[in-house]
């Protein structure tokens, strides 16, 4: 690997359609870190992400995975790459075994380390090896947003993108979840999380971004955000 960033996003307009969200943004992931993306509703952290992972393509700009320019390169190539992505909503087949989601999160490998990544991932999420033969529709929802982080994790990424992982969940169940974002960090895997409880997804960062109108409003250290008493009157409710 080079010594740029993990992942880069420079300069990038874009969007949906004709419609734009993202102006002139650019923001860094270094190897190793968590950076949270915050900021009010619209203010396009999501599409962000998906930009990132290929599912949207920069209308100018750049995306670049330890210096090389992915801009527009389609997701499934994106993982091969090393980059996972755990979307907000749809992140697990209902209908399929945690056992069977987990070899979906595989398709992409072109080795054969398949199976004994799935155990590894299973002795460190325990819960699932306990459910392995259950339908994720079984799950509860912390036990779902697990499941989809695994998945995420089977083809090994060096960078993993995590929309609002604490989304619709009780507030002990979100920081059960919020401690797996830092266990799959400790895994030497560096997180671009956007995440709507501002507050606690500062708090589990080395650093953030605030996002407002598509473009970076604020940016530094986790705690440095934390304790601006403007960012936190206007955006973490302080």
């Amino acid at each position: 690997m080079s010594d740029e960033p993990a992942l880069e996003l420079v300069d990038v307009d874009g969007g949906y359609g004709e419609v734009q969200v993202l102006e002139d943004l650019s923001l860094q992931l270094e190897a190793g870190e968590i950076v949270c993306l915050i900021g009010p509703n619209g203010a396009g952290k999501s599409t962000a992400l998906k930009t990132a992972f290929g599912l949207l393509t920069p209308w100018t700009g750049s995306v670049r995975y330890h210096g090389e320019d992915i801009s527009g390169t389609a997701p499934e190539e994106v993982v091969r790459k090393g980059i996972g992505y755990v979307p907000q909503t749809d992140n697990v087949f209902g209908s399929l075994s945690l056992d069977e989601n987990l070899r979906m999160g595989g398709v992409a490998r072109e080795d054969d380390r398949l199976e004994t990544v799935v155990e590894e991932l299973y002795d460190r999420f325990g819960i699932l090896r306990e459910k392995r033969g259950a339908k994720a529709r079984e799950l509860s929802g912390g036990q779902r947003q697990v499941l989809a982080f695994a998945r995420a994790l089977v083809t090994e990424p060096d960078v993993l993108l995590i929309d609002e992982p604490s989304a619709g969940l009780a507030p002990n169940t979100a920081d059960e979840v919020f401690a797996d974002v830092e266990a799959v960090n400790a895994m030497d895997t560096a997180i671009l999380m956007v995440e709507q409880n501002a507050t606690k997804g500062l708090e589990i960062s080395d650093r953030g971004y605030v996002l407002d109108q598509g473009t970076v409003a604020y940016e530094g250290d986790a705690d440095g955000l934390l304790d601006d008493p403007e960012v936190s009157e206007l955006y973490l409710g302080g």
